[in-house]
């Protein structure tokens, strides 16, 4: 590392702004002001402080200059400040270079840092100090270039040396522009000119590299630091956290009291603090706090907010509310910390008032509430706000802007996002990445794609399109249902080069994968992770979690999760919905077993997850279920919600039990959902029970008479008794008030591409080849046994064009596609976007008898693995 200092001095236009230096003398003309002092006390009067009597004492000149400049700038009086600079010319004790210095410090600290620059360029002969000061300023003032500047000529023109001080205000300017060539040669300077050993001077290092995004070199100057103080360790700490390393961060926490014995401050505290808000680390946490405690920290205004933030990801609100009561001072953050917690929990009308209560708001507040609402799917009450901050003046940042933009997504009117997108252009704004990428995200919740692909095609055309905008035009194309699309986007973006892959578009990509059942591609995204360094994150591992559970890889999923260096409430509830999804309950009630063994707190999905399970299990376990359900208010503070209701009624008729489910939602302390409804109705299927079932129908029409799946619901459950009159009268009633049914889809990946097939579709390449496939797949399932149901057949028509239907269902070309394409031996899997319907769930059955092939087959209910004529959902779906 002993390298020579190779720094060259920059364009002076580009680099200083126009500045240049003149080092010869010079008299300022705002300098010349009057001074008169008395001999016992004098008057301090400004435009913002009242006269001050203070004794002076009797002092030689020089020594009462340095007196005066220090009142000055401990009272921040300006006007004492200039009238001593005044003296200091009158009585020629410029050439003084420590008081000259001294006033450079004063008017710093008084920031007049022109005045200060000034100054130093009427400097005959600057010293080490007023080198250091100067540049010091500058890092620190957003003119980090001219700070480096003057170092280029500190050590080129004149014969000065730098000293510790200098180097730590070089390596902050370095620090605060990510300066890394600069600060490497830097970091050479210093090892050659034997300031390593200054703790300073390493500290500064240790920050840059960390800033810069080299962790490894800044662990590596703090472990070969002779002399360490607690700055040293909170720096290496906080480079730990944000390199997502929260069990390094807590291990160098014991190091630093086993090694050097030194007692933690704030900073030290919020920075662990944050480590367990972001890793979901609640007993780390709790312990974090307990020595903040124990140390007397817990009422320091930094830790407070932190602790605030910390219960907030990892508490409850009651943990939060009792820490901002205890606060005897509390500060704007403090004040909008709670605001967010209030969010966080669905609190919205207590954020409000909390909000309405606030002594004093800022920019970050209004972001905080805006960002609040959209969360809570509150986006009326987002877009008054938005408007209030505009009537009001508000400073709009390009994330107030975005979340505005966002409360258009919720509402999806499309009048209101012309007028949101004008508003953009209009203010300037438009331009912007995330504006752009939150513009794109909006025209596609409004269902407006061909808008969208306008605008993106505009930007594209004329290279201004960002990364961000890549990643929402994909997740558009996704999200409406365009998969092959959204693909399409992201093979374009990525092999361009024009698509980052940051978190965001890694794991939009995993959940498309997952969504599609597109394994291999979810694989190669996988790795993209791992190249990227993205492991190590909670959420993008998640993701991968269930993109794996979502394609039927339950090893690999398995895999992933055990190997996750960090983990929270969503991991575990991943790993549950996975089991369930492959029909897994008894493993999914095991999860849970360890979830409290572990003291990992639930949650209300948790909670929708586990009573879901009893419907999975080998054996009848309805008396734990209800036991559990009933716990929920009693024992873990959580009110049942609708979905936990539909999740329990469904456990209930399944196992046949439609009396007590109907009563059960009798006893509902709010009105039943159509959720609840279509779980009842779900077990009377199951069962047959005509005359529940009509009840439940009856209810879900009542509720939701525009949904058009309702009327196939309903229509169905006809069909299913043999009352073809009322099915089509129902079907009748839904083409007369012009509702379209959702149409069944079947899919099967194949030499990467996906491939989509209706019923009956002959849309596809190769479908001459498929059907003529089909029928001889027909013929052999008929011979060992298969007997077509004609029952699932929706319409009252001959048996034999029953029939015809029932051959050409999508499942049936989807699965006769992949047996033509695949290897022999090779399981065929296929994704159906509805309920597998029971004819092709029987097909499906002798399907795999006659080709000794696998099907593994996932539907709205789950995963079905047909294998010898076995279904693992045991006909029960």
């Amino acid at each position: 590392m002993e390298a020579h200092l190779q720094l060259q001095q920059p364009n002076s236009s580009s680099f200083i702004h126009h500045h240049h230096f003149n080092f010869k003398p010079k008299k300022p003309s705002f300098f010349h002001l009057p001074l008169k002092i008395s001999k016992t006390h004098y008057p301090l009067q400004t435009h913002s402080h009242h006269p001050l009597p203070i004794s002076t004492p009797q002092l030689h000149p020089p020594s009462l200059l340095f007196f005066l400049l220090r009142l000055s700038s401990h009272h921040n009086h300006t006007n004492l400040a200039k009238a001593t600079h005044a003296t200091i010319l009158k009585h020629h004790e410029f050439q003084n270079t420590r008081l000259s210095t001294a006033l450079i410090s004063t008017y710093i600290n008084l920031r007049l840092l022109s005045y200060a620059h000034r100054l130093f360029l009427s400097l005959s002969s600057p010293n080490v100090v007023s080198y250091s000061a100067i540049i010091s300023a500058f890092s620190k003032s957003n003119r980090e270039k001219q700070a480096l500047f003057i170092f280029l000529h500190m050590i080129t023109n004149s014969c000065i040396s730098p000293n510790g001080y200098t180097y730590v205000a070089i390596l902050t300017a370095c620090t605060r522009i990510l300066n890394f060539q600069f600060g490497v040669q830097l970091h050479a300077a210093v090892i050659k000119t034997g300031y390593l050993k200054s703790v300073f001077v390493s500290n500064a290092l240790v920050a840059f590299y960390s800033k810069c995004g080299f962790f490894q070199s800044a662990f590596k100057v703090f472990d070969e630091m002779r002399e360490r103080d607690i700055v040293s360790w909170n720096t290496v700490m906080s480079c730990a956290v944000d390199e997502f390393m929260y069990d390094a961060a807590f291990q160098l926490f014991l190091d630093m009291q086993l090694t050097d014995g030194l007692k933690v401050d704030y900073f030290t505290l919020s920075t662990l603090l944050t480590a367990c808000t972001v890793s979901g680390a609640l007993m780390e946490g709790k312990q974090v706090h307990g020595h903040a405690v124990k140390v007397g920290l817990d009422a320091e205004l930094n830790v407070g907010n932190a602790l605030i933030g910390f219960y907030t990801n990892c508490g409850t609100i009651d943990d939060v509310v009792c820490l901002f009561e205890r606060m005897n001072v509390r500060d704007v953050i403090t004040w909008t910390e709670i605001v967010k917690a209030y969010m966080e929990f669905g609190y919205v009308d207590l954020a409000l008032k909390i909000f309405d209560e606030m002594p004093e708001k800022n920019c970050v507040t209004y972001n905080a509430i805006l960002s609040g609402f959209c969360r809570n799917g509150e986006g009326l009450k987002a877009m008054d706000l938005f408007i209030r901050m505009v009537e009001e003046g508000m400073e709009l940042t390009n994330f107030s802007l975005s979340i505005g933009i966002n409360a258009c997504s919720l509402l999806a009117d499309y009048r209101v996002s012309k007028q949101m997108h004008g508003f953009a252009i209009k203010f300037g704004f438009g331009s912007n990445v995330h504006v752009e990428g939150a513009l794109l995200d909006m025209y596609t919740k409004c269902g407006r794609m061909v808008d969208a692909k306008k605008m993106f095609g505009m930007w594209e055309e004329s290279e201004e399109v960002s990364s961000v905008a890549w990643t929402s035009m994909m997740c558009g194309y996704a999200r409406n249902g365009q998969l092959d699309e959204a693909i399409s986007v992201f093979h374009r973006g990525h092999s361009e080069g024009k698509l980052i892959m940051d978190e965001v578009a890694l794991t939009s990509m995993l959940d498309l994968c997952g969504t599609i059942g597109y394994h291999d591609m979810g694989k190669q995204i996988h790795c993209q992770v791992l190249k990227f360094g993205f492991h190590s994150n909670a959420q993008v591992g998640n993701v991968v979690v269930s993109m794996y559970f979502k394609c039927g890889n339950v090893d690999d999923a398995i895999k992933m999760i055990s190997g996750m260096s960090s983990t929270d409430i969503v991991s575990w509830n991943t790993l549950i919905s996975g089991y369930l999804m492959h029909r897994q309950g008894d493993r999914a009630l095991e999860i849970w077993l360890k979830m409290q063994e572990e003291g990992i707190k639930p949650d209300e999905a948790t909670f929708v997850l586990i009573i879901s399970a009893y419907r999975q299990t080998n054996l009848n376990l309805v008396d734990d279920c209800r036991r559990l359900f009933n716990s929920m208010r009693t024992v873990y503070q959580i009110e049942p919600t609708s979905q936990h209701y539909s999740s329990f009624i469904s456990v209930l008729g399944h196992w046949g039990l439609l009396e007590e489910a109907l009563e059960t939602i009798d006893k509902m302390p709010f009105k039943p959902s159509s959720f609840v409804w279509r779980a009842l109705l779900d077990g009377c299927r199951l069962h047959k029970n005509t005359a529940i079932g009509k009840w439940a129908a009856k209810n879900i029409l009542a509720i939701e008479p525009k949904d058009p799946s309702t009327y196939i619901l309903v229509s169905n459950l006809y069909s299913s008794f043999g009352r073809w009159d009322c099915s089509e009268m129902t079907r009748q009633n839904m083409r007369e008030k012009g509702f379209r049914k959702f149409p069944a889809q079947s899919w099967i990946i194949c030499q990467k591409k996906r491939h989509s097939f209706y019923a009956r579709d002959r849309s596809h390449p190769q479908d001459k080849d498929i059907y003529s496939g089909l029928e001889i797949l027909m013929l052999e399932c008929l011979k060992v046994g298969y007997k077509p149901d004609t029952s699932f057949v929706l319409h009252e028509v001959e048996e034999h064009h029953k029939e015809n239907f029932l051959f050409y269902h999508s499942s049936k070309l989807a699965a006769t596609y992949g047996l033509l394409t695949t290897k022999p031996g090779k399981p065929i899997r296929i994704v159906k976007n509805i309920l597998l319907c029971g004819d092709c769930h029987t097909f499906l059955k002798y399907v795999s008898i006659v080709t000794k092939r696998d099907i593994i087959l996932r539907d709205s209910s789950g995963f079905h693995f047909f294998t010898d004529g076995q279904c693992s959902c045991k006909d029960l779906w």
